[in-house]
């Protein structure tokens, strides 16, 4: 009677950490496929880290965002149905080996920010991270250990179909918002955020207070000081200036949104901010990496703009160099503004991607890839559905992308087992003839 307590116990232990993982490893794979772009810059800042700068500007960083989020994905969801009861277990543990010590390392070093485990979804710090990792670490020996508990939750006859159908959407899904922007849009950003708002600091909140500190070094030491105490002796010399955060406060969704004219030089953030008419944002972080094959289509909307009297602006890191190649190569007559790099890649994940926006509220968003086109831009823009916030809601889209997938899978599940009863009704009247004749 204990022993089989004993067993019971196990069981349900067993498969409740293949739950845990599966939902933790599901939901990592699905974010990162959900937003490959950001994706791929969070690859990028662990190559820095690693010094492998060689590495960065390549397309390793773009096969390693695709490769780890479709991984992740398959192995949620081997685990979830119990297919590969003992490969997806091994698998599991080997990755979850390997992640507990790196985000040791991060949350001791804090080379980056965040580890990027679920993008922008659910944002953890370093230390926070490992602590999970932990706890999956624990789940992963637990259902490595005990992976004969495991049951399936399909039958051997469809398990290899929910694999295999498993990679084939999770690789359209990624190729899909790679080209056209993230279906769940979790930055500050996102179509319907009021910019301006998001930038201010609620009544009753106090700020961050932050501390400017110098370092200085004399005789081989280094000091810090602070901007009251500078050192008058001429004999210090200057290292490195930091700021520390002093006291932790609110900090604003959106912190760094500045626009300055690239022409004179002068402040365009509260202009366009405060704009009652429609304002296009044409953003491109790197125009010399830009993709040009939209650019007829991005030329015909910036004459729209004019023609209806709205406003058109490229909102770019790169230097003046760059933007004269930029108009050289591509016949661009816009004007063009500079802002922060990491922020215009923050805002669309796309290079170069289109914002709308209407007193400060992003009304939508395109990638060069779904430029709206003189078919779609046929009037004002009043009049156009594209130019008015969508009605979908966050569950809206949930049920799309959950039909998008439940739904074949169910279709290709039930032909496969009518293909099975098929064949197997047609064994019988074989094997029924072949008996009939021998009698």
């Amino acid at each position: 009677m204990e022993n089989k307590q004993i067993h019971r116990a196990v069981v349900i232990w067993t498969n409740a950490c293949r739950f845990l993982l599966a939902v933790a490893f599901t939901f990592s794979g699905f974010i990162k496929a959900n937003d490959p772009l950001g994706t791929v810059y969070k690859v990028q800042d662990y190559l820095e880290a690693w010094g492998l700068l060689s590495l960065k500007s390549g397309a390793l960083p773009y096969v390693l965002a695709l490769a780890v989020g479709v991984f992740e994905f398959a192995l949620g969801i081997y685990l979830l149905f119990g297919i590969r009861r003992r490969l997806a277990p091994f698998l599991t543990l080997l990755v979850m080996c390997f992640m507990t010590p790196l985000t040791l390392w991060l949350a001791i070093s804090n080379p980056i920010s965040d580890c990027g485990c679920f993008g922008d979804a659910v944002v953890l710090t370093n230390w926070e991270t490992f602590a999970k990792n932990v706890v999956l670490l624990i789940a992963a020996v637990s259902v490595f250990r005990g992976s004969r508990h495991l049951f399936k939750l399909v039958t051997d006859k469809v398990d290899w179909l929910v694999a295999l159908y498993s990679f084939v959407f999770i690789i359209f899904f990624s190729t899909f918002t790679f080209r056209h922007l993230p279906v769940f849009d979790f930055r500050p950003y996102h179509i319907g955020s009021d910019i301006r708002e998001k930038m201010e600091i609620p009544e009753g909140e106090k700020p961050s207070v932050l501390e400017t500190v110098f370092i200085y070094a004399k005789e081989g030491k280094e000091q810090v000081f602070t901007i009251d105490n500078l050192p008058g002796d001429t004999t210090w010399t200057f290292v490195d200036s930091k700021t520390i955060v002093k006291e932790k406060g609110y900090e604003p969704p959106i912190q760094d949104f500045h626009i300055v004219s690239q022409e004179d030089g002068l402040e365009l953030t509260d202009t366009i901010l405060g704009d009652d008419n429609y304002t296009f944002l044409l953003v491109a972080p790197w125009l010399e990496r830009a993709d040009d094959s939209s650019m007829d289509l991005i030329n015909e909307v910036y004459d729209y703009s004019v023609e209806h009297g709205y406003r058109f602006l490229c909102l770019t890191a790169s230097g003046d160099e760059a933007i004269a190649a930029w108009q050289e190569n591509t016949g661009a007559e816009y004007p063009f503004a500079l802002a922060d790099e990491i922020t215009l890649k923050t805002m669309i994940r796309s290079n170069p991607g289109l914002m709308l926006l209407k007193k400060g509220v992003v009304i939508n968003k395109w990638s060069s890839a779904s430029i709206p086109d003189e078919y779609q831009l046929n009037a004002p823009l009043e009049k156009l559905p594209l130019a008015h916030l969508s009605r979908k809601t966050l569950v809206h889209r949930i049920l799309e992308v959950v039909g998008w997938f439940v739904g074949p899978l169910l279709l290709f599940t039930a032909a496969d087992l009518i293909w099975l009863q098929i064949k197997a009704r047609r064994r019988r009247a074989v094997s029924k003839t072949e008996q009939e004749k021998l009698e």
